[in-house]
């Protein structure tokens, strides 16, 4: 393989999927031939393997950079800090901001600012980033909108409204002006404490502000809607949509299916179902699990399985969520071969299951009065590597409750605190139950 003496680059769309195994190969090529690389070549590498999150490969690479006598840049070190984040070491990461900021290693730009607040909010490390944002406003590196924005989202997930509220009105005093992500974070953390005159003062800023909504901020608003139950809200919602020419996604009518499924209004559902179409538009899996969990719920299994059938031909695959789904509504209606058919029918197309899947399997067992079965099935979840959790163990307990097993029960109830676990009020609830018969 001959190389020329031009710096060789990457391009950046060449580290997806198994490509990484061609990087892997090609760089090490370069190196055992000493091909000239460049601090363009070099951050390609480090952002590989910080994707990878193999963060310590990119650290020596950094190490190969100072030895080769190039100079790192804000690009290199924003990079490096990302992958931190990605490798879920937050602290190393926050260390390393504050690093370059004492020491003056590099000026941080907007990009590496956002990469510390954002990587620090995900992880949950609100004030970190509050404390933070706070000493940048002090020099001479001010945090921009996005800044504040990923820390007003960060503060709203965070269940901290209030703060975010306050933060957006210190952001606008400085002379910041919100944009719609800004705003749209501080609907959607409104909308989850139900603070709906908030919401409607933020809209209201929006239009004084000319901050034009997008789908995105209407979704927010419309599955906010459905999920307090007031669908009728969301439809509105939908209509301003039209009104302002902003196109409705499949977000959004899924939303509103769930919606209309949750108030147990199927006619509806499947009204706006077939309205996807027309709208120039494909339902998704999420959409068909909705549905069919809707017509689960309503014991119209016919109207769930065929549309559990119909998932295939529209070209989508089945995920845990739809086997769960169908498996969970053959059992309600006491068609558990059917149900463990199906389990056995995902296991084969290799759909994995989760916890959610064996504490269904669980409850048909305890359902079909099989309780020695659903005892023996809980061991084999362990050790398979499913740890049972409170809902398991109460569905069990439940199980053995209804079928007269109360000392059973007894015996799984005082093992819960050794297995780390306390029993929350549904099982107290069984509990007393229990002494009832006793």
């Amino acid at each position: 393989m001959e190389f020329s003496m031009q710096p060789l680059r990457f391009p950046v769309g060449m580290l997806g999927d198994d490509r990484f195994k061609i990087f892997d190969r090609v760089f090490d090529e370069m190196r055992q031939k000493s091909a000239p690389v460049d601090e363009y070549t070099f951050n390609i590498a480090i952002n590989c393997y910080c994707l990878r999150n193999r963060v310590d490969f990119g650290l020596s690479i950094l190490g190969i950079i100072f030895k080769s006598g190039y100079e790192s840049d804000v690009t290199t070190f924003a990079t490096l800090i990302k992958g931190h984040f990605l490798d879920n070491k937050v602290v190393e990461a926050e260390k390393l901001f504050k690093r370059l900021l004492v020491f003056k290693i590099c000026e941080p730009n907007d990009v590496m600012i956002l990469t510390v607040i954002n990587g620090l909010c995900k992880a949950g490390r609100i004030i970190p980033a509050f404390e933070l944002l706070h000493t940048l406003e002090k020099t001479k590196w001010k945090p921009n909108v996005y800044a504040y924005s990923a820390l007003i989202d960060g503060l709203c997930k965070s269940g901290m409204v209030d703060d975010a509220l306050q933060l957006l009105s210190q952001m606008t005093a400085k002379g910041i002006s919100p944009n719609v992500v800004t705003c749209s974070s501080m609907i959607q953390g409104l909308c989850h404490v139900g603070r709906w005159e908030d919401v409607r003062d933020v809209l209201d800023e929006m239009t004084n502000l000319k901050i034009s909504k997008t789908v995105y901020t209407f979704n927010i608003l419309v599955d906010a809607y459905c999920k307090e139950g007031r669908v009728k809200d969301a439809e509105d919602v939908l209509q301003d949509m039209v009104q302002q020419n902003i196109s409705p996604n499949i977000i959004t009518y899924n939303a509103l299916i769930e919606g209309y499924c949750v108030a147990g209004n199927m006619s509806k559902a499947k009204e706006v179902f077939n309205s996807i179409g027309e709208n120039g538009l494909k339902p998704s899996i999420i959409t068909y699990s909705s549905l069919m969990d809707g017509y689960c719920k309503k014991g119209k299994i016919e109207e769930a399985w065929r549309l559990f059938l119909e998932v295939t031909h529209k070209g989508l695959k089945h995920n845990t969520i739809t086997y769960c789904t169908m498996i969970h509504g053959l059992f309600i209606k006491g068609r558990f071969v059917e149900g463990w058919n199906l389990f056995k029918d995902m296991e084969v197309r290799q759909v994995h299951p989760n916890l959610h899947t064996y504490t269904i399997l669980l409850d048909g067992l305890c359902k079909n009065r099989e309780i020695d079965k659903a005892l023996t099935f809980l061991h084999s979840m362990e050790e398979k590597g499913f740890i049972p959790d409170i809902i398991t163990y109460g569905t069990l307990i439940n199980g053995l409750c209804k079928n007269r097993k109360h000392e059973v029960a007894r015996v799984l109830l005082n093992e819960l605190p050794s297995r780390g676990l306390q029993p929350d009020v549904r099982i107290y609830t069984m509990i007393v139950g229990l002494l009832c018969y006793l």
